[in-house]
C-alpha cells in the first residue's frame, strides 16, 4: 500500500516537472520569436528612404502640363487670321432698325453653302475647306458684319475673307429692291504679318496652369493618409500582441506504460 502511494506522488511529480520544463521551452521560444523580430524590423527602419511630400503631385502636374503645352506650341504650324468688314446700308425709305437686323440676318448666311458656292472660285479652295476656314461676327449695336479667314499661310487667309465678303455682298444686293438693305464694303482684308495661334510661352502657361488645376483636384479627391507616427504605433502595437500571445500547445492525456498497468492490476488483485 505504501509503494503505491509512493509510486503516485513520483508520477505527480514526474507530470509537474513535464509540465513546468515545457512552460519554460514556450517562454524561451516566444521570447526568441521576438527578439527575431525586433532584429528584423531594425534594419528595415535604417534602410528605410525618406518618403516625398504629400503635395507633390502639385507640382509634377503642373511641369507635366508646360512640357505639353510648350511641345505643343513649338510643333504646331501657326494660323493666321484676316477679317473684312461690311456694312448693311439703308436706303432712304427704310429705316436704320431694319439695317441692324438685317445685318444680323446677313451674317447667320455668310457661311452657307450658297454663299461660299459664290466665293469658291476666288478662295480657290473646295467649299467644304472653305466652311472650316471662315466666321461671321456681328454686334447687336451696330450693322456692321465682320467675316475673318483663317489659314497657314496670310495671303490665303486675306483671299478666303475678301472673297466671303464680296461673295456675301453680290448675293445681299441682288435683294436689295425688295428688302430696302443692301451691304458695302467698309475695309478690305490684309495678309497679317503675326499669327493669331498662341505661341510656345503662351502655349506652356496654359499647360502649366491646366496641370496645376488637376493636380489640385487630384490631391483634393484622394483620400486621406495617415501620419507616420500613427502607423509605426499601430504596426508597434501588434507586434507587442503578437509577442504576448501564448502558442497554443496541445495536451494529450499521458497513459501509464504497458509495465506500469500490469504492476497495477497485480497489486489491486493482492489487495
Amino acid at each position: 500500500m505504501a509503494d503505491t502511494v509512493d509510486q503516485k506522488k513520483a508520477e505527480k511529480k514526474a507530470e509537474k516537472t513535464a509540465e513546468e520544463k515545457a512552460e519554460r521551452k514556450t517562454e524561451r521560444n516566444g521570447e526568441e520569436k521576438g527578439a527575431k523580430r525586433r532584429e528584423k524590423r531594425g534594419p528595415r527602419r535604417a534602410r528605410r528612404r525618406p518618403k516625398a511630400p504629400v503635395w507633390w503631385p502639385l507640382p509634377a502636374c503642373a511641369l507635366l502640363g508646360l512640357a505639353a503645352g510648350g511641345a505643343y506650341g513649338v510643333l504646331k504650324a501657326p494660323e493666321y487670321a484676316a477679317t473684312s468688314y461690311v456694312v448693311a446700308v439703308p436706303d432712304d425709305t427704310t429705316e436704320p432698325a431694319t439695317a441692324l437686323g438685317f445685318a444680323q440676318a446677313y451674317a447667320r448666311i455668310a457661311t452657307s453653302s450658297s454663299t461660299l458656292a459664290y466665293a469658291q472660285p476666288r478662295a480657290g479652295i473646295s467649299a467644304q475647306t472653305l466652311r472650316t476656314q471662315v466666321r461671321a461676327e456681328t454686334s447687336p449695336e451696330s450693322p456692321m458684319i465682320a467675316i475673318t479667314g483663317t489659314s497657314k499661310s496670310p495671303s490665303e487667309a486675306a483671299d478666303i475673307a475678301n472673297a466671303v465678303a464680296d461673295a456675301l455682298s453680290l448675293s445681299s444686293n441682288q435683294a436689295a429692291k425688295n428688302t430696302g438693305v443692301q451691304l458695302l464694303l467698309f475695309n478690305q482684308a490684309v495678309a497679317p504679318n503675326a499669327p493669331a495661334s498662341p505661341s510656345a510661352p503662351i502655349s506652356g502657361g496654359v499647360g502649366m496652369c491646366a496641370g496645376g488645376l488637376l493636380g489640385g483636384l487630384w490631391l483634393l479627391a484622394r483620400p486621406a493618409r495617415r501620419k507616420p507616427e500613427e502607423a509605426a504605433a499601430e504596426a508597434e502595437a501588434e507586434v507587442e500582441v503578437d509577442e504576448g500571445r501564448e502558442p497554443v500547445v496541445e495536451e494529450y492525456a499521458s497513459l501509464p506504460a504497458q509495465g506500469e498497468h500490469t504492476e497495477t492490476k497485480e497489486k489491486e488483485s493482492v489487495r
